[in-house]
């Protein structure tokens, strides 16, 4: 996306990432806007002739547009004014106080439940884009957009636009009920002022812009630094390395505070300027209108409106100001957001899962190739490879030998590049690999444990009031990890804690075989699940595997052989290429 698009193109784009039902709503909230503009001018023109009562009741008496309202009272005197128009007075000015609040109240109501689901979509399309996606971008600028970028578009869109749609129907109800007053006046004071915040904003914008773009960076610096240094605190506290963590926090996190501060005052500095020359303006106006015959009379009326139209003028201007340099200020963050809002989403998305693809005889790679992008080198070049079902297959190969991207193939998380995957001699593609993908199951070298319970880890990703309990112990049992959980007092309901940090590594290797069975899978991938454990706890773990049912189709990566002597076949890995394929035995003889 071109980086200087311009607010009126960023807010264009958020518009079509809003729902229909919100954009009704925001139509509704229009409404009341217009409502609460009527108030402004039904409590500002109700001045008038309060304070005329107050200062020439017979005037006011003799009015010929107050006749109507003297019939229909039934008043005799001007004396018998007072009460009336003070009631009448307090009831407007009661009226727009509660128009005011009403319209707060749903713009803030509004505008968080967009925001919610903004960063709801943000989220569900980050989750839905592909494993290469994911592998090509750091994991921080993703969380900072959801988090931070995605919870500022609340404060630098929709809020600010909400005020200054609101702020703009105020002023031109606080400028029509103004003229009504007196019109050179109005004119005078509303130009003066707006002319006055033009040019503040001719001198603020590029400061604004600058401090946006070091908001929308350090903000993603900070929770780079906290995943950073939380993410290896073992580390962090062995090497005493606490101060160099905690200063590259301060030299992201100072920046970005500073840059918020700033923002903040200058949309809220010419607040108080704003309040004196208004102020100072009333005064000057009272000695002109004081000087004229009947002066003091006449211009208590007129200055008590124009009084009560500076106190409504005076913070709407500020408001709209506020609500420019906050959007301003926000900018590139809102543009960070929409980046990700503009993800696209895979055609599967809004569609009942299909049937799964028949899997009865093979995985077929037929001349298979990949590599990351068009001029990177082949991680993996012209492979042909037929896995059988129900077998067991080894594989082997030094580092960047392309086994782990093999099975991210094999698994439909990367298209090749050339050749195809075939199950049962039907291609995997684009549109058919959810159907491929619910055969599978995947034990990774750290298994991923949520802080909670050990039947929530083994039915990992199931609702908790969704979870089949006798399929957990099931699946415990035969990831041969159930004897170990019911000695503990809370047997399945026991938790893990952050990442398993209260299980050891065998454990948690275990829990994930048996969240792989929770799962009934046909295919389970064991991606080096073994090669961080000592050797009797991955002797433990191998028998574990080996007892698993002999439908299961086992596909393994291990860095050592003897972990693959009971498997089927072993494939060994080298530069992109097949390097042997035999049993155990083989490839031993072929080693030694």
């Amino acid at each position: 996306m071109n980086s200087s698009q311009s607010l009126s193109q960023l807010l264009r784009r958020l518009w079509t990432h809003i729902s229909p039902r919100r954009r009704g709503q925001f139509g509704l909230l229009l409404v009341l806007m217009v409502f609460a503009s009527f108030a402004e001018i039904v409590s500002i023109g109700a001045v008038l002739p309060f304070l005329g009562v107050l200062t020439a009741p017979v005037s006011v008496f003799n009015h010929a547009l107050a006749q109507s309202f003297i019939q229909f009272l039934g008043l005799t005197s001007a004396d018998q004014l007072l009460l009336p128009l003070t009631l009448g007075f307090g009831l407007a000015v009661l009226l727009a106080g509660a128009m005011r609040l009403l319209l707060l109240y749903a713009g803030n109501r509004l505008s968080f439940a967009t925001g919610a689901d903004i960063s709801i979509s943000i989220y569900r399309r980050t989750l839905y884009q592909p494993y290469a996606v994911h592998v090509a971008r750091n994991s921080s600028e993703v969380i900072s957009g959801i988090s931070t970028k995605a919870h500022g578009v609340i404060h630098s869109a929709i809020l600010p636009v909400l005020t200054l749609l609101s702020s703009g129907t105020m002023l031109v109800a606080i400028l029509i009920a103004l003229m009504s007053v007196d019109p050179v006046v109005a004119f005078t004071a509303f130009g003066g002022f707006g002319l006055i915040y033009v040019v503040i904003i001719r001198l603020t914008r590029s400061r604004l812009l600058a401090d946006s773009h070091r908001i929308a960076s350090e903000s993603t610096q900070v929770i780079k630094s906290l995943q950073e240094g939380l993410g290896g605190i073992r580390d962090v506290l062995i090497d005493g390395s606490q101060e160099a963590y905690c200063r590259i926090y301060h030299d992201a996190d100072q920046p970005l505070r500073r840059a918020q501060g700033r923002s903040l005052f200058i949309s809220q500095s010419p607040r108080y300027g704003m309040e004196a020359l208004g102020m100072l303006f009333i005064a000057v106006l009272a000695y002109l209108l004081a000087r004229q015959p009947d002066g003091v009379a006449k211009a208590i009326p007129v200055l008590g409106a124009l009084a009560l139209g500076a106190q409504r003028l005076l913070p709407t201007l500020q408001q709209a100001y506020g609500a420019w340099s906050g959007m301003r200020g926000g900018q590139v963050s809102l543009k960070d957001a929409l980046d990700l809002l503009d993800q696209p989403l895979p055609d599967h998305t809004n569609r009942p899962l299909a049937e799964p693809l028949r899997f009865q005889k093979q995985i077929k790679l037929n001349e298979l190739s990949f590599r990351y992008a068009p001029n990177t080198p082949w991680v993996l070049n012209n492979i042909n490879l037929t896995i059988a079902r129900g077998s067991r297959i080894g594989f082997i190969g030094t580092t960047g030998s392309g086994k782990t991207t093999l099975l991210d193939i094999v698994m439909g998380l990367l298209q090749p590049t050339e050749g195809t995957l075939e199950i049962d001699g039907k291609p995997v593609t684009l549109h058919n690999q959810r159907s491929w993908q619910v055969h599978l199951a995947h034990v990774p070298q750290a298994i991923f444990l949520a802080d909670s319970t050990i039947e929530e880890n083994i039915a990992f990703g199931v609702p908790r009031d969704q979870i089949n309990h006798v399929r957990v112990t099931q699946a415990a049992q035969k990831a041969q990890i159930a004897d170990i959980i019911e000695t503990w007092p809370a047997r399945y309901q026991t938790f893990v804690g952050e990442r398993g940090i209260r299980l050891s590594g065998g454990q948690r290797q275990r829990i994930g075989i048996a969240r792989a069975l929770y799962k009934q899978a046909d295919v389970i991938i064991f991606d080096e699940a073994t090669s961080a454990l000592d050797n009797e706890t991955e002797q433990a773990v191998m028998r574990a595997i080996e007892g698993l049912s002999e439908d299961l189709t086992v596909l393994i990566i291990a860095h050592r052989l003897s972990t693959l002597k009971n498997c089927t076949q072993i494939v060994e890995l080298g530069d992109g290429s097949i390097q042997r394929v035999g049993n155990y035995k083989d490839i031993v003889a072929q080693t030694t």
